[in-house]
């Protein structure tokens, strides 16, 4: 059953039953938002991995990832950190087995006001303990690129 929920960052208008990934995806987006490094970061197994965006790209040249605690803090201070805003919308999320894919646009602002529009799948892996073993973010550079805007 879809179900709409608006907050100030994030819009929720997909299903919305119980499941572990989707707990850990939307903890993962308030966290984000809400600029609470340590909480994001332990919602990760230790040995996990994030891909975003999947394959090489200027945020992973190598397309190898960010892995383990290490690799993920990084990914946050280099990446999430120097973003001044993010609101998630999600359109749609499918939830079974450890996995969660929601499909959804992020729409990020950056310190000097200009915005960048993400549309992506981001796909959760949980663990038997609810900890994200995966992050994987489907989305082409190049489109978001060019949806930036100038203040």
């Amino acid at each position: 059953m879809k179900q709409e929920h608006v907050t100030d960052a994030i819009a929720w208008h997909a299903a919305d039953a119980d499941h572990p990934a989707r707990r850990a995806a939307r903890a993962s987006m308030a966290a984000v938002i809400e600029g609470r490094k340590e909480d994001w970061l332990a919602l990760f197994a230790p040995d996990a991995l994030v891909e975003d965006p999947v394959g090489p790209s200027f945020l992973d040249p190598s397309g190898n990832g960010h892995r383990g605690v290490d690799g993920i803090t990084a990914f946050w201070d280099d990446f999430i950190s120097t973003i001044a805003g993010f609101r998630f919308t999600i359109a749609d999320s499918f939830a079974n087995g450890p996995c969660c894919a929601n499909v959804a646009t992020i729409t990020t602002t950056m310190p000097d006001g200009s915005t960048m529009t993400i549309d992506c799948v981001l796909i959760y892996t949980v663990d038997e303990d609810g900890r994200i073993r995966s992050l994987r973010a489907h989305w082409e550079p190049d489109r978001a690129m060019a949806t930036v805007t100038r203040p």
